[in-house]
């Protein structure tokens, strides 16, 4: 077929092959700038199944999910790229950010996905759908340093651009919203957040993300109450790259780091900590310090090593504990003052690098 058709021309399509004995294979994605990494994924889907239909964002829809400064190519130039593929049977377009209707209109055999992702790191909205019309899902190869990002890293090289922040976070993303306050008041200037993960698939972190159009992934930890496991680690740690992310920020991240990731990413890890370290490290210690009994405690940010909140001090801020001071009172008091020091620090310690 090669060409750009409706939902309901790639069902009939879809339909005839079933008829035939033969599987339609399915992806989606932006394909704003096509490289090898495209073409070698594409060529792959292509071999698990007898046609390939490839569900492309609409222009409006990339804004919303990379931010307003993509795409790069507009929605008909991106699709006759794609056409010029053999790999590529035909395009539908989508306007959501995603392909949740997509899917269950066209119905396909076989979902395909890129390396970068588990079948239980998709999407949940997706994967449903996908459950729903009895697809199976492949996961290809991954072509490591071959994306987007960075193809523009590369053409950016050598000149101005913005500070690219990774955030991960497990909770209300109250730091987060700190530090868009920063980038939109000045206090973090040349500054972007580049992607938001969270262990948690229903953390509010990650709607304060998608509010701000920030790519916002929520990552499987693996069976573990307490840390992340060895997928979930490399998981971590290539997202990060794969978002051409400088700075790794940790707020209310709720598991430890490990090699994978603290490896990828040397001195360029920072931790906010709920106390004046290196008093009270763990968990709580807004409550160990108000049953200690003490007069001060306040918010801390370290830089990440393989310890339990043992790296480098880069800046804390102070906060007294008043006589009447509840634990929830407390708490709320420490997010206020660390809301002011984290962009400050990110933005000093950005400076040294």
């Amino acid at each position: 077929m090669s060409t750009v058709v409706s939902w309901e021309a790639a069902r009939k399509e879809r339909d005839r092959l079933q008829a035939d004995g033969k599987r339609l294979v399915f992806t989606n994605g932006c394909f704003d700038l096509l490289h090898v990494g495209h073409v070698r994924y594409l060529n792959e889907a292509r071999t698990s199944g007898d046609a390939l239909c490839v569900a492309l964002n609409s222009d409006a829809s990339v804004a919303s999910i990379k931010g307003p400064r993509r795409p790069l190519n507009r929605l008909e130039d991106r699709a006759e790229v794609l056409l010029g593929l053999s790999a590529v049977d035909y395009v539908v377009v989508f306007a959501e950010e995603r392909a949740t209707s997509a899917i269950e209109a066209i119905a396909p055999h076989v979902y395909a996905k890129g390396g970068d992702y588990t079948p239980e790191s998709l999407n949940e909205e997706e994967r449903q759908a996908l459950d729903r019309v009895g697809a199976s899902i492949e996961i290809l190869s991954l072509v490591a340093g071959k994306s987007t990002t960075e193809t523009l890293s590369k053409l950016y090289d050598g000149e101005s651009k913005p500070l690219q922040l990774g955030v991960l976070g497990s909770g209300q993303g109250s730091s987060l919203e700190g530090i868009f306050h920063a980038i939109d008041d000045g206090r973090l200037p040349d500054t972007e957040v580049a992607l938001v993960l969270s262990d948690q698939p229903d953390a509010r972190i990650l709607k304060v993300a998608e509010d701000r159009c920030v790519p916002a992934v929520s990552v499987d930890p693996g069976p573990y109450k307490t840390r992340l496991g060895e997928p979930a680690q490399k998981e971590i740690r290539d997202r990060l790259k794969a978002a051409s992310v400088e700075l790794v920020i940790l707020a209310g991240f709720m598991r430890r780091l490990k090699a994978p990731v603290l490896e990828a990413f040397p001195k360029r890890v920072l931790n906010v900590h709920p106390s004046l370290l290196p008093n009270y490290p763990g968990l709580c210690a807004w409550k160990q310090a108000l049953g200690a009994g003490e007069t001060k405690t306040g918010s801390t940010i370290h830089l990440v090593d393989e310890g339990l909140d043992t790296g480098p001090i880069l800046g804390q801020e102070t906060v007294p504990i008043r006589k009447d001071d509840t634990p929830d009172d407390l708490l709320e008091r420490i997010k206020v003052a660390e809301r002011k020091l984290y962009p400050r620090v990110i933005r000093e310690y950005a400076a040294t690098l």
